[in-house]
């Protein structure tokens, strides 16, 4: 290991480069330093909004991804949506002019050494779902959540959370229904779209949120008004926040509040017909469907589950 991998590992080690965002700004700034002089300047880097970095993209980060042979989208915005990116590339910006002029400072291997994290990134350890017949249902879905929240707390912004709830319900309600349903990218918030909500079932449109917020209980108002009946699926906390948010606006008694882990479960035990063998077969469709939703609208493979 030459002096520039030591130097890379240890700024590894004193960022959280392992997020998407990160990758991203890494990625493409080594690539666009190739052509630059040093010292680097960090305005040089700045779009001309200054509260973004010049050329970061999803463009951009699979064309270097594609050079090295990869495929595999790392994020639909390419990190240029994520607030930290700016600071991230100043940070990376100044650890590169504190090491260029180092005998083996090569910007193409440094490159390669991104790139090697990329695929670590790919190959990040999916959450386990312990299916422990003495313990309840909703325990179970309590400790995959319990998982997103501890890998959240040190994931600079990504929210774990939210992302797996909004998929357990898609994947329940594909189950419970027998048929697909349409879906989307956490990241991409139905408050902030034109979508009436996460998931639309005839009138019925369900809305699922870790907090649920003012913004929400207005979608909701749109709902109503438009004739569509709003449900919400959120935390325990949540729930009560949104109860107290929906009375507020003059709309609690006209939408449905329910807790995930109560929502999920009693399905299960539907769908299994309460019966104790059954119960585990309900549990690994349930897996199985929401993987598949995964694999197909979320770019980070460490939101999976495996069953343990």
């Amino acid at each position: 290991m030459n002096s520039i991998d030591i130097a890379l590992n240890e700024f590894s080690k004193s960022h959280r480069i392992s997020q998407k965002g990160f990758l991203c700004v890494g990625l493409v700034i080594s690539r666009t330093a190739q052509s630059m002089e040093f010292p680097l300047k960090e305005n040089d880097f700045l779009a001309e909004s200054q509260g973004q970095v010049k050329g970061l993209g999803k463009g951009a980060v699979q064309r270097i991804l594609n050079d090295h042979g990869i495929t595999k989208v790392l994020a639909e915005e390419g990190g240029r949506t994520n607030r930290g990116s700016v600071g991230n590339m100043q940070k990376y910006v100044s650890f590169l002019n504190s090491i260029y002029n180092h005998a083996d400072f090569d910007l193409k291997r440094i490159e390669g050494w991104w790139v090697e994290r990329v695929n670590d990134f790919f190959k990040g350890k999916p959450f386990k779902m312990k299916v422990d017949t003495s313990h309840s249902l909703r325990s179970l879905v309590r400790d995959v959540l319990s998982q997103a929240e501890t890998r959240q707390q040190s994931a600079g912004g990504t929210s774990y959370v939210g992302a797996v709830m909004q998929h357990l319900v898609g994947a329940k309600l594909e189950l419970y229904l027998g048929e697909d349903l349409e879906h989307h990218g956490f990241s991409v918030a139905d408050t902030s779209t034109d979508r009436n909500g996460d998931f639309q079932i005839d009138h019925v449109v369900i809305h699922v949120t870790r907090t649920p917020t003012e913004a929400l209980i207005r979608k909701c108002k749109e709902n109503l008004a438009n004739g569509l009946i709003p449900l919400i699926v959120t935390s325990y906390k949540g729930a009560i926040v949104a109860d107290a948010n929906a009375e507020s606006a003059g709309i609690g008694q006209r939408i449905d509040i329910f807790e995930i882990e109560q929502f999920i479960a009693t399905n299960i035990y539907e769908i299994s017909r309460f019966d104790h063998e059954t119960r585990r077969v309900t549990v690994e469709q349930l897996v199985e469907k929401y993987n598949a939703i995964v694999d197909a609208h979320e770019t980070d493979p460490s939101l999976l589950l495996v069953i343990g």
